[in-house]
């Protein structure tokens, strides 16, 4: 079964991004390839218990095995030796990327305190997105007792597309809470 941001966007949203931009065909306009979700553990990283345990969050919360990313060079200031463990990612494609999005947008982002909405500057100069969560516990899949202790994430989502302002137009319309101008 398809999942239902991707119906969504391939009846409504894609038709719609062609005539806002005055595209030739629907196949030009903004679309999502992949979502990387990343955790760096730093020195938690080598105690293999916690590692464990961050892996089973992630897993659960993508619905895919998490990979381990390894530091590329020693740093004294930052206690880390080249080849020791930095931290998780995750790479998200097709169904299984629609379907994290849409958890996203409409369970996790409204269960942060405070929230007021994501930054539109998160923007780089080729369309993707990136934006951090503080918490990973506010997703419904990770047990709030189970934690033992709150980790953020960095989430980039990656979109082909020749502006910013088309990946703008893209993720506003899949609904992501973005700050208003005049909001503060």
């Amino acid at each position: 079964m398809s999942p239902r941001l991707k119906e969504i966007y391939l009846k409504e949203i894609q038709p719609a991004l062609k005539d806002q931009f005055g595209l030739k065909n629907i196949y030009m306009g903004p679309k999502i390839e992949k979502i990387v979700l990343n955790m760096g553990l730093g020195l938690d990283g080598n105690d293999s218990k916690i590692l464990k345990s961050c892996e089973e969050d992630m897993g659960k919360i993508t619905g895919q095995k998490p990979v381990i990313t390894k530091f590329k060079k020693s740093v004294a200031n930052f206690k880390t030796r080249k080849g020791s463990n930095a931290g998780l990612k995750v790479t998200l494609r097709k169904n299984k990327m629609y379907e994290f999005l849409d958890r996203l947008v409409n369970i996790a982002l409204p269960r942060i305190k405070d929230f007021r909405g994501l930054s539109p500057k998160g923007f780089d100069k080729f369309g993707n997105y990136t934006f951090g969560i503080k918490e990973h516990i506010i997703f419904p899949e990770v047990s709030f007792d189970r934690a033992d202790k709150v980790r953020g994430l960095d989430i980039t989502i990656a979109i082909s597309s020749n502006s910013p302002e088309h990946s703008y137009a893209l993720l506003e319309k899949l609904n992501f809470p973005f700050v208003k101008k005049g909001d503060n």
